[in-house]
């Protein structure tokens, strides 16, 4: 097992791909934290995860704020005594239409603050509880938005955003034994990409994948499942010397 005795704390796990890389760390004999702002989505993740035989804890919280980012690090440490890796996956789309640069500015504060300041805040209070460990691993959740025009300029900025971060804090933690990478999904599965969070009815969101896929090499969109297993690779061993890096997921879109 790729994970065992190793605890993940997982933002945005109440669903799509947080979801998929809460079951696979489970599976692989992590013990795991759900964190989420949707109760009802986040306990569904539970069962789930407990559907493996893994031990898991849930935190409804809002960890865009200090005290959510918080509240979930020192749930973690309660239960299961530390924290090894953290996944910083929570994130939302900017859901307008247009001229997406001109979007209202509640929209482009809420964007920039559940997509990338919660990373900023998560990993500031997890990375102490990891130097306790002698080490971890912290995954961020990217997107191609961050090197091509797709999804919006607020959501784009947060991705591109999240790069930056990702490779500043690398350099900044390497020596510490701490390693911090992303994985950027392009056109994927998900109830973000499908519609189903905008409650479009089961057809167009079909239809919505179908247009999608058509525009990928491999002429169809990823499964939650392809993001999880990247996931699963930063934050396992296998990956002991690699830091710094986006691993991109996108079936060619970015080189097509």
């Amino acid at each position: 097992m790729r994970l065992h005795g190793k605890v993940a704390i997982i933002t945005g796990s109440g669903s799509g791909f947080g979801r998929a890389a809460a079951i696979r760390f489970a599976e692989e004999g992590a013990e795991v934290v759900v964190v989420d702002l949707d109760a009802r989505g986040g306990a569904a993740t539970m069962a789930l995860v407990a559907d493996t035989g893994a031990q898991a804890e849930l935190v409804v919280a809002d960890i865009a704020t200090a005290f959510g980012a918080e509240l979930a690090v020192k749930s973690a440490v309660a239960r299961f005594g530390g924290v090894d890796v953290l996944v910083n996956n929570a994130g939302i789309v900017q859901g307008t239409v247009g001229e997406t640069w001109n979007c209202d500015e509640d929209v482009w504060d809420r964007v920039l603050q559940v997509n990338l300041k919660s990373a900023y805040l998560c990993t500031r209070a997890a990375v102490p509880m990891m130097l306790e460990r002698g080490g971890g691993s912290v995954v961020n959740t990217a997107s191609i938005a961050a090197s091509c025009s797709v999804g919006g300029a607020a959501y784009a900025a947060s991705k591109g955003a999240m790069l930056s971060f990702t490779r500043h804090i690398s350099s900044e933690l390497a020596s510490r034994n701490i390693r911090v990478n992303c994985v950027s999904p392009g056109f994927m599965r998900s109830p973000m990409t499908t519609g189903e969070r905008e409650h479009l009815a089961p057809e167009d969101q079909q239809e919505r994948l179908r247009l999608f896929g058509q525009r990928v090499p491999m002429k169809h969109v990823g499964a939650e499942l392809d993001i999880a297993n990247a996931m699963l690779y930063l934050a396992s061993d296998e990956s002991a010397y690699v830091t710094g890096q986006e691993i991109v997921v996108d079936g060619g879109y970015l080189v097509r």
